[in-house]
């Protein structure tokens, strides 16, 4: 049985969702792991984190003509193209797996609108969050759904997004990338760090209209120490559209100016901002839309999120990450929040607890070896 692994993103963040699994595949007797990448980058991190299981996996590098790279190089700061691109010019190589293993909903273009025939697809979310985009109708076309915990297949199921027999709860593969040792020191003192981690969604992102302010008050005040980690795709653009919400942002420039000062780290998005290096690191989490504040919660923390569209959020499921902490509509109380978080840090400890424990499965047995495990059940060959 061939099962190939994509990659195919114009950054690094959902390959380590995906990447344990090959490792878990390539040692079942009969299978051939492949991995097929559309950048040099994505090759290099996952050949990384297999570590010596590389040698039983093959690798297959997906190109696109000189057309589609010139016109990506005009629009990938404005839309996908490359991405379209390299899945309708390589139909040939995607023709000869049986299975095709995604961290994204994109690739079933190549059944859906490109016509390939033969491999089933499997879908393994790159995040366990709330959003409303994470739960729409493309995703009854997969043949197989490997979801993180409980939250999401309710939520899936309520929806009819899932069956009961084309899905399996599996665990968060993402975690078993994670060293058990103590996070990076940042800092050199001792002041509390806080993660500042704005999603790019333009409705729901509190960087296109708080962002500025939020660096501004950490830079006046000696308190605090700030890490600033948007969600990497914040930075890959410079035009942030939403079909869902019918809104169009700009995204200004003026994190540089806050990048020498001592108790303030930026990045825009390097590998430590979607390795946990971050959410390991901080003692209070200041985000929007971003599903890494589940993340976060594995070791709960004081949590603070920004409203930054004064979302009326209380009742709606996509805004169900919003109950993990203090929710604040004006940067004038977030003072007053960040006071609160210093001083009773554990008073959210239960709701995460619980949150964590609805979001993700944890078992005895890696995430990655269960998703394995799940995909080999469905799909080998007799």
């Amino acid at each position: 049985m061939k099962v190939g692994f994509l990659f195919n993103h114009d950054a690094l963040h959902q390959i380590r969702h995906t990447a344990p699994v090959i490792a878990e595949m390539a040692r079942f007797p009969g299978v051939e792991a492949v991995v097929l990448t559309s950048s040099a980058a994505q090759e290099q991190q996952v050949r990384a984190l297999l570590g010596s299981v590389v040698a039983n996996v093959s690798f297959l590098s997906l190109q696109v003509g000189p057309l589609a790279a010139a016109l990506d190089r005009a629009l990938r700061f404005v839309a996908p193209f490359r991405r379209l691109a390299t899945l309708r010019e390589n139909l040939a190589m995607f023709a000869t797996l049986d299975v095709l293993v995604v961290p994204e909903t994109t690739s079933l273009l190549l059944r859906d609108r490109f016509g390939l025939v033969g491999p089933k697809f499997v879908w393994i979310p790159h995040g366990a969050g709330d959003r409303s985009v994470g739960f729409r109708p493309v995703m009854r076309g997969f043949d197989l759904v490997l979801l993180s915990g409980l939250k999401v297949q309710e939520r899936m199921l309520a929806a009819g997004l899932i069956t009961a027999e084309n899905h399996a709860i599996v665990g968060y593969p993402k975690f078993d990338t994670i060293a058990p040792s103590p996070p990076a020191r940042l800092f050199q003192d001792d002041r509390p760090t806080v993660l500042y981690n704005p999603h790019f969604d333009p409705k729901l992102s509190s960087w296109y209209t708080m962002g500025e302010g939020v660096l501004a008050s950490f830079a006046a005040q000696s308190r605090f120490n700030l890490i600033v980690a948007p969600h990497v795709m914040l930075a890959k653009r410079r035009i942030h559209a939403s079909v869902e919400h019918r809104v169009v942002r700009w995204r200004r420039d003026f994190a540089a100016r806050y990048a020498g000062l001592p108790h303030i780290h930026i990045d825009m998005g390097s590998e430590a901002s979607v390795d946990m290096t971050y959410t390991r690191a901080a003692d209070i989490y200041l985000g929007d839309a971003s599903s890494q504040v589940y993340e976060w919660i594995h070791r709960p923390r004081p949590v603070i999120h920004l409203n930054a569209a004064r979302f009326a959020w209380e009742n709606d499921l996509a805004f169900a990450h919003w109950r993990l902490g203090d929710v604040v509509a004006d940067l004038a109380d977030l003072p007053a929040a960040l006071d609160r978080a210093v001083a009773t840090p554990a008073r959210y400890r239960g709701v995460q607890e619980a949150a964590f424990a609805a979001t993700f499965s944890v078992t005895d047995q890696p995430a990655s070896r269960r998703a394995a495990t799940s995909i080999m059940g469905r799909f080998a060959k007799a």
